[in-house]
Parts: C-alpha cells; structure tokens; sequence
C-alpha cells in the first residue's frame, strides 16, 4: 500500500500520451508526435565535445550540492549579463534538469495551508508539487482573448497576505503566451505589497519569435523575493543531460543545495562543464534552431486556422499552439484520444494542464515540416468528421 501523499502527486501527460503512441509504432502505425515538448534538433557539437573532454579529464566524481563553482560562476555571469542584474555564484544553484526548481523551492519556503497561485492552463508539475506539498492551490486563469496572459484584476482578487508564492512562466507552456512588461510591473507591485515570493519559469527565454525576454527579477525589491528557473534542454536540446539552474537570494540556494544533497547529492561534472560551454560558445546553432521553430510555428498555425471551427493564436515564444477546438462539440480528451487512435496524430488534451484547458489542445512544433503538413491534413480530416457528427 503506498503513502497516502502520492494521491496527491500528480503527473506529466505527455509522457502517457508518447507511451501510447509509441505502442501504436509497435503495432505498425504510422503516428506524428506533436505530443512531447522536447527540441527534435540533436545538441550542438561543441558542447558534446566539451563533455567528452571533462569525461577524459576526469570529470566522473561527486561534486559540491550547489555545482561546480567554475559552473555556478559562468552561469551567474551569463543571467547577469543576459538579464542585468546583480547576482553571483552564491545566488546558482545547478540541478538534474528544471523540475527541482519547481520542487525544492516550493518544499523549502511552503508550508501546508499555505496559498500558491499558480497559471492553468499550465506546466502541470506546478498543480502536482503544490498539492503534495499540502498547500492551496489558487489557479490564475489564462485567457484566449488576452493571448494567454492573465488579468491583472484577477491576480489582485486571489493575491492577498495568505498568499506565500506566484508561480508565472513566460514564454508559457502550453499556450507560448508572454507575459508584457506592464504585467510584470503589476505582478511586482503585488509581490512587495503581499510580501510573497514568485517563481519565475524562464526555461523558454532564448525561443523567442517577436519581441524580446524580460524578467520579472529587473523590477525594484524582487530580485530579494524571486526564484529564476532557468536550463538548457529547451535552448540547446539538451533534454537528456538533465541540466537544470535556479537563481535565487543566497540564503535560499544554501537550502536548495541541502535539499539536493537529501535527493540526488549533486548533477552530473562533466553535464555541468558542458552546460558552461553552451552558454560561452558559438550560439549559432540554438539561433538556427530557433528560426527553424519560427517557420514551423507560422506554418502549424496558418495550417490550423484554415480548418473550418478552429482558431488559433500565434504565439510569440516556445515552441507549442494551443488551438481552440470548441466548435468540434468534443472534449478536448475526446479529441485528444480519437486524434491518436483513429488517425495517427499525437497531441495533448488542454486539460492536461488544467481545469481551464477544456477546449483546447496542445500541439508541440518541435516536428520536421513534413511531418506538421502530414499531422496538419490528418486533423482537417478529424475536424470535417467531428463537425458532421461521425
């Protein structure tokens, strides 16, 4: 029998849906995986050049908690410049991967009963930690009308002294919504008004189509009350290195670091060593495979607004859509079970990241043209059978 904590737990449906699809390969299907959100471009080759070098050089032993200091001293350096802020290598924490710095910052600063608000639709882990945790969670809707950002006067109605952390991401998973500069003032105003803290996800910070990235940390008094989640598996293809940083007050890394050392003692040396030569070497490639990822996304969405009883926003970052299905008069699980089943297509119901998804899908563009034209003309084909009832 397990602890009744893991009823809490929640999980990441992607990695059901890419089983599934999987096993209809198995099967001799043919399926296009628009379902994972995991850059289909290979790491570039200087940082696998780097990590073979560190492996030769020794780099296979434990290491500190926090990472390597020459690492944290790059990394500290690169979001000082990038985001022009004061920080130092005190302020890094490096961990497998971005989801510990989701976990360890909300296990060390949140206590059961303690209010979280949280985007929905949204990265799902969010709601899950939360939820384990024993805290409230308090959902911020995302709205269509607003390209997927969230009123203001919604965040002042659930913001209050009871809340203990914002969680805000942008560029956002699922919709790519960005939050504007304006949103980031009021979010800081709030933050020192309440005296809570946020936890910005800025892991698509560099997969920018229109505009450019701004950070939450830049506003007065929230640099003292913000956890920066940042990495390298989206900007650098880098998902199965498991690398992952947090930058935060000192004294707040000091406990993640002591949450790391209970968990998983330490990330990878040699992973570390070729995360600092991502971010100090040629960005040629992670510019490439960005401006591939803009094509690809005004084709996806082009293609899905041209389906009768679909509308779709054109995001600015990341690299997903998140269409409007409604007038298909199926749920968005419905559609995401019979899309698989019947024509080959993987995607992600709206509500695998929250009651406020009902309607939508999510459709990963990290996909060959080929391969979005061929899920493009599947789901026209499901679309004119849902809309005539068969």
């Amino acid at each position: 029998m397990l602890a009744k904590r893991m009823q809490r737990l929640g999980t990441e449906t992607a990695f059901e849906v890419l089983a599934r699809a999987k096993a209809l390969e198995a099967d001799g299907r043919d399926i296009v995986h628009l379902e994972i959100g995991e850059p289909d471009f290979d790491t570039p080759r200087n940082i696998i050049d780097k990590a073979i070098e560190a492996l030769n050089s020794g780099y296979t032993h434990y290491g500190p908690a926090a990472g390597l200091p020459q690492v944290r001293e790059v990394f500290a350096e690169h979001i000082a410049h990038d985001r022009g802020i004061d920080v130092g290598p005190d302020n890094v924490v490096i961990v497998p991967g971005g989801k510990p710095i989701i976990y360890f910052p909300l296990t060390a600063l949140v206590d059961p009963g303690d209010e979280v608000i949280y985007p929905n639709p949204g990265f799902p882990i969010y709601e899950s930690v939360i939820n384990f945790l024993e805290a409230k969670a308090v959902p911020l809707k995302l709205s269509e009308d607003k390209d997927f950002s969230f009123d203001i006067e919604d965040l002042k109605a659930v913001a209050s002294d009871k809340t203990r952390m914002l969680i805000i991401n942008s560029p956002q998973n699922p919709t790519g919504g960005m939050l504007s500069s304006e949103d980031l003032d009021a979010i800081a105003e709030l933050a020192v008004k309440h005296d809570f803290w946020v936890l910005s996800d800025e892991i698509y910070s560099k997969i920018i189509y229109e505009g450019s990235h701004d950070s939450i940390t830049t506003r007065p008094g929230m640099l003292e009350r913000t956890i920066m989640l940042e990495g390298h598996s989206k900007t650098y293809a880098m998902t199965g290195w498991r690398l992952g940083y947090g930058v935060m007050p000192a004294e707040l890394a000091a406990a993640v670091a002591k949450l790391q050392t209970n968990c998983t003692s330490c990330t990878a040396a040699f992973t570390q060593l070729a995360g600092a030569e991502a971010l100090t070497g040629p960005q040629d490639a992670a510019e490439a495979m960005v401006a591939e990822f803009k094509v690809r996304r005004d084709l996806l969405v082009d293609g899905l607004n041209a389906i009768e009883g679909i509308t779709c926003k054109r995001p600015r970052g990341a690299f997903y859509v998140f269409p409007n299905i409604r007038a298909l008069g199926l749920t968005s699980k419905q559609v995401e079970s019979r899309l698989l089943d019947e024509f080959g297509v993987a995607a992600l119901a709206g509500t695998s990241f929250g009651a406020y998804g009902e309607g939508y899908l999510r459709f990963s563009y990290a996909n060959s043209q080929e391969n979005i034209k061929k899920a493009l003309d599947r789901f026209a084909n499901f679309a004119a059978g849902a809309r005539s009832g068969s």
